[in-house]
């Protein structure tokens, strides 16, 4: 399985879950509103997918793509998670920059 915050990375990925979480839609509907091919487009489909983050449904010879809520809950557990690891690590290593600067001009 990808990882949520990895497939989400990448702006195309991005976007394509930005058209999805409006209404769901089909490959071809997705791959109107982009420059690069439906084959890529699939791929990039593909890799949502995979990361939990959209499924599809096959209706007739087409596959509608939608937003998973639970894909998404968990992809903003896992920004939230990384931006209070990175913080704490930024104030720590502040601090520790702060102490010894002091410590050197005393």
């Amino acid at each position: 399985m990808t990882d949520p915050l990895s497939a989400a990375a990448e702006p195309n990925r991005r976007r394509i879950l930005q058209l999805l979480a409006s209404q769901p839609r089909t490959v071809s509907e997705v791959a109107a509103e982009f420059t690069v091919t439906r084959s890529a487009i699939s791929q990039h489909l593909l890799v949502l997918a995979d990361a939990g983050l959209v499924e599809a449904e096959k209706v007739g010879r087409q596959r509608i793509y939608r937003v998973l809520p639970s894909g998404l809950h968990r992809l903003q557990a896992e920004i939230n998670r990384f931006w209070t690891d990175e913080l704490d690590s930024l104030v720590a290593d502040a601090h520790a920059q702060h102490t010894h600067t002091t410590r050197r001009r005393s």
